[in-house]
Order: C-alpha cells, then structure tokens, then sequence
C-alpha cells in the first residue's frame, strides 16, 4: 500500500484560508468529536499524541516529538496520520507544521469571521513567530484591507517579519501594546505568557479579541478585568475551560463562571454572533484535536 506524504513545500501554497473556515464549519455539524491527548517525557525530551474521531469523518492521531538541545535538526517535529472511518485503513501521512500552521489560524479566522466587525481594517498581532506570520496571512484573506501593526517584546523580531512579509501586505512596527491597542480594531496574540500581559482598561468598545498563545493550565495573556468586559466565545468547551489558564484560573477564582462562555463552534450559529458593534468580544483558540482531523482532511482533500 502506497500512503501519500504531503509535505508543508507540496501543499502549503495550495490551500486557501476561506476555504479552510468552511471546511472546518461544516466539520462542526457532524457527531462531536472524541478527543485524547497522551503525553510523555524522559528528561528534557517530550512526545505528545493528540487524537481525534469524527463520525462521518475519520480518524486522526497527531504525534509531535520535542527535542530542546536538538541542535542538528528542529526541535519539534511531527506527523499527522489520517485514517478512514469506514475501514480503519490510513489514508495519508501528513507534516506536522504544516496541518499546525492551517489549523491555528484557520481556527482563530472562523471566530473572527463570527465575531469580529466586518468593517474591521486595523488589526493587532502581538508576536513575531511563525504563528504571527500565518496570522497575517489568515486575516489579510477575511479582510483585505487590513493594516497591520507588529508588536514584539523583541522588536528586531518583529522588524525582521514586517520586512519578509511587507511586498504582500501592509505591516507596521508598533510600540507598546498599552497605547497599540486602543487603535486597533481586532486584537491577535500569541505568546508564551504566563501572566496576563493585556489589561482590560486598554480596550475600547467593538473590538475583538483573539487569544491563541496560552495552552497550559498556568498560561494567560489577558486580565480579569478584559474577561468581565468581554462577550467570550470558545472553540471548543471540552478543550479550554479545564485545561488553558486564560479560562481555568479565574473560573477557580469565581472572577467568571461557566455561563459566561457563551457558545463553542458546536453551538448554534445563532449564539455565536456579535449582537452589537460596541460589544468586545473575545474568543479562546483552544487547538483540539478534532481541528488537526478536520484541517487534515481539507488538506488531503484539497491535494490528492
């Protein structure tokens, strides 16, 4: 049996961020998904196995291995495996940077495209990394106008993609978030922060709020005070209010409650709108599994 290998130089030019929302729509109309993670470590070394079944849909197991003092080779590397419902059969082998790079801006660009106000043009990218690049790849296509402001805690970061991604797009160095982000219309993040790094009196009304970085219990960019005056919206319950400090901490705290997490992409569509253009609204990229499933489906699908 021969397995197709699609590779990030096969197929990353081949895809398209509006299609990818789509697809990952109509992925939240079938049966929920079934998702476990398992994870191990022997010293400073990592694995970790992320699964996913959709009825209708398939089979996904996403294994990354994490290697820090790997100095040869990157540091992180991986594979998707797809696998037929029907059968069990594998169906494609699938890189691992690749299917992350769709999967967590196309997640964040599917709450945007419910949530954020469609006259949106000034958008905010706090970080200078690979997944800020696929960021401003992902908002340039819902919204073509966009002028974007990079901001980084290193600046010769942000100055260094501002001048790779600057013939396609319309990129601007910003300066600290606290005066950065009262101008901007749609606010990114994605950063490592374990302590919030947005304050709440920062924002003014009819902004939206994407916050992708934080993914550990302990992880947090924004305060309470931006939660208590935000409408907040989830990709996904199961995958966030437990397990990603931006929600677990201050749901432990009783600074919110559960019933303040409007709705996830399994939700109505009527529940998942923005009701005004004064509202802020803010939505927790939370990245399950069920995502890599349905991206690496839009991708096989997309380039066999």
């Amino acid at each position: 049996m021969s397995l197709p290998f699609i590779t990030f130089t096969d197929a990353d030019l081949k895809l398209n961020w509006l299609d990818l929302i789509s697809s990952l729509e109509s992925g939240h109309k079938l049966p929920k998904a079934k998702v476990h993670d398992v994870f191990m470590n022997q010293d400073k070394n990592n694995i970790l196995s992320r699964h996913a079944w959709i009825e209708g849909l398939g089979i996904a197991v996403k294994t990354a291995t994490i290697f820090p003092e790997n100095t040869t080779h990157s540091q992180i590397n991986g594979l998707l495996t797809l696998y037929s419902h029907n059968n069990g059969m594998p169906e494609a082998l699938i890189d691992f940077k690749l299917v992350t790079k769709w999967k967590t801006a196309g997640d964040s660009l599917l709450g945007a495209s419910k949530l954020a106000r469609t006259d949106s043009n000034k958008i905010l990218i706090n970080g200078a990394g690979n997944v800020a690049r696929s960021m401003v790849e992902a908002y340039a296509a819902l919204f073509p106008n966009a002028v974007f402001t990079i901001c980084n805690r290193t600046e010769d970061k942000a100055k260094k993609l501002i001048k790779e991604m600057s013939r396609s797009y319309n990129l601007n160095l910003g300066g600290e978030l606290k005066h950065e982000v009262p101008k901007a219309d749609i606010i990114a993040s994605g950063t490592m922060a374990e302590e919030p790094i947005f304050d709440g009196t920062w924002f003014r009304p009819g902004q939206h709020i994407d916050l992708i970085g934080a993914y550990k219990a302990n992880m947090r960019e924004v305060d309470d005070k931006t939660l208590l005056r935000s409408r907040i919206f989830v990709d996904s319950r199961d995958t966030t209010i437990e397990h990603i400090g931006e929600l677990k901490i201050p749901l432990a705290k009783g600074i919110i409650r559960e019933s303040n997490i409007i709705a996830d992409f399994y939700d109505e569509n009527k529940n998942y709108v923005r009701k005004s253009n004064e509202e802020i609204t803010l939505f927790k990229n939370g990245g399950g599994a069920h995502l890599d499933l349905m991206t690496g489906k839009y991708i096989l699908g997309t380039c066999s």
